[in-house]
């Protein structure tokens, strides 16, 4: 067989392990992404707590890279604190030992059962059903690929080119460990990378020492790309830190791989069993060595990526990190901390719009149609962020939860257009002539400013907790926000009649003041609807 073709089915037998992690990771996060989020959340903020979360979610997803987006959305947005998140980043990686473990006995002839009971399971039309289906795949599709590459790397040892490129590996352990970190970031899973060390182990084509090099280099490559897709300076502290605990193992490591080497010989001789071991005795000791001064690393990373200075532009978002993109629950709870920013927004534009009919502020009035453009800019790029969310990671509760997202931004978008468009209109007009609303007026409209801003919270509620009594709540509040503005409309009618010369502008500008605020409250209480419905509470 020519080396092209066997470089070629090499490459497509990683490329199979590769896909075989992604379809277990997928599955695992479509079917239980959320509950392992919020249980991450609520169990994160102790060391062994934190350190027992990260190694049972990494093997769980088969991947740290998954519980490390995870645990750095958390830490980026403040929810838990950098010490903790970086003791769960020690325990996911002594989880992906454990994977490597378990895959690397010889277990190969359990991938056709798992393969036909995942297919047999996917044709059913129950959605965890399938899940678990994907998982089951995805495992027989990995061990498939790793007894398909033990297989070809057995025929590849005797190829002259390839024992050559394996020679000028030999003797020289840091061009090895550099080698294995680029083909780390290349393929984006230290898994797949430390099982094709122990096929090239256990064919003897690399010496038992060079491949404990390549492990070490496959441990360091595999903190590269998190680091690299980190989207802001809070949320590079995580990868970075565990960039650091990496390299400085290596760096202590790799002048005693010798008698290391010697060390475990006399444990296990068998050379897949001893590159396992290793992979493990790695990571377990750097875990040990570092959670106990893992304070004064937070504090170096926080010094090393300080706060940024506050952001000048308001539209510019701060919390939609592109690298959570392909882990949908992290990447839906980023988008619903950017939602809050634009309610946050619209508060304070109502609170603006207020000031100006009070006061007849010009300033006010400029400020609202500032946030305006603000808020459409942050809503364009809040809606670009969903769409681009892997449509493969959304289970049903995940793509509802998109769509929640996606109508409260629209609706909160609205709200700002009738503010910065209709009312700033009708107050600039106001303030032109030099007219003012009346104290009376003015009283019927702060009612009527008070129920939108209560309508407002509780929208907020809803959108956190997805709370059916709060959508409720906020539902029924329309029939007061009618009653109000039929109240004020039939005392503004009643004044008009008493003083008959009342100017008819002014009157008009009252009342198209009050329809536009019910029309904002519309907006806001039609984000009550999408959890109505889901909770099988939306009246026919």
């Amino acid at each position: 067989m020519s080396g092209t073709l066997l470089f070629l089915q090499i490459a497509g037998y990683v490329g199979l392990l590769l896909w075989g992690t992604h379809m277990v990771t997928t599955g695992v996060l479509r079917g239980y992404g959320t509950d392992l989020r919020l249980w991450l959340g609520r169990n994160i903020n102790s060391r062994p707590r934190a350190f027992l979360v990260g190694l049972g979610i990494t093997a769980l997803l088969q991947s740290s890279t998954a519980t490390g987006m995870m645990a750095t959305s958390f830490a980026a947005s403040g929810i838990i604190g950098l010490e903790p998140a970086l003791v769960a980043m020690l325990g996911a990686n002594v989880g992906t030992t454990l994977i490597v473990q378990i895959l690397s006995f010889n277990v190969t002839a359990v991938a056709p059962v798992l393969i036909l009971a995942g297919v047999v399971a996917f044709r059913a039309r129950h959605s965890q059903l399938k899940n678990l289906a994907r998982i089951s795949i995805g495992l027989g599709l990995m061990l498939l690929a790793l007894g398909l590459l033990v297989h070809t790397l057995s025929d590849l040892e005797v190829g002259p080119v390839f024992r050559a490129v394996m020679a000028g590996l030999s003797g020289q352990p840091v061009l090895a460990l550099l080698v294995a970190a680029l083909l780390t970031w290349a393929c984006h899973s230290s898994v797949a990378i430390v099982l094709l060390i122990v096929s090239l182990a256990t064919t003897n084509v690399v010496s038992t020492e060079t491949a404990l090099a390549l492990v070490l280099g496959a441990n360091f490559g595999g903190t590269i790309p998190p680091f690299v897709e980190a989207g802001s300076r809070q949320a590079r502290r995580l990868p970075f830190g565990n960039m650091l605990v990496r390299a400085t193992g290596c760096v202590v490591t790799l002048p005693f791989l010798p008698w290391i080497v010697a060390g475990l010989s006399r444990i296990e001789a068998d050379p897949a069993r001893l590159v396992v071991n290793f992979h493990t005795g790695f990571n377990v000791a750097l875990a040990l060595l570092f959670i106990m001064p893992i304070g004064q690393l937070a504090a170096l990373l926080i010094r090393l990526f300080p706060d940024p200075p506050p952001q000048p532009d308001p539209g510019e978002p701060q919390y939609l990190d592109e690298a959570a993109l392909e882990t949908a629950n992290v990447a839906l709870a980023n988008a619903s901390r950017e939602a809050l920013r634009m309610a946050d927004m619209a508060t304070e534009m109502l609170k603006a719009m207020r000031k100006v009919f009070h006061q007849n502020s010009r300033k006010d009035a400029s400020k609202i149609i500032r946030m305006d453009r603000a808020l459409d800019k942050l809503s364009m790029a809040l809606r670009g962020y969903l769409a681009d969310i892997d449509r493969e990671a959304l289970n049903d509760e995940d793509a509802e939860r998109s769509q929640e997202i996606l109508t409260f931004a629209i609706n909160i978008e609205h709200v700002g257009d009738i503010l910065a468009t209709n009312m700033v209109e009708l107050a600039l007009k106001q303030i032109n002539l030099r007219q003012s609303l009346s104290p009376l007026e003015l009283v019927d409209i702060d009612a009527m400013y008070a129920a939108v801003m209560d309508g407002l919270q509780l929208a907020v509620t809803v959108l956190l907790r997805n709370d059916p009594v709060a959508a409720q709540q906020l539902a029924s509040r329309k029939a007061m926000l009618r009653r109000l503005e039929s109240e004020a409309t039939d005392a503004h009618f009643a004044r008009m009649r008493h003083k008959p010369s009342a100017r008819a502008e002014a009157g008009d500008t009252f009342l198209r003041i009050l329809r536009d605020l019910r029309r904002i409250h519309s907006h806001i209480a039609a984000l009550a609807y999408p959890v109505l419905e889901h909770a099988g509470l939306l009246p026919e």
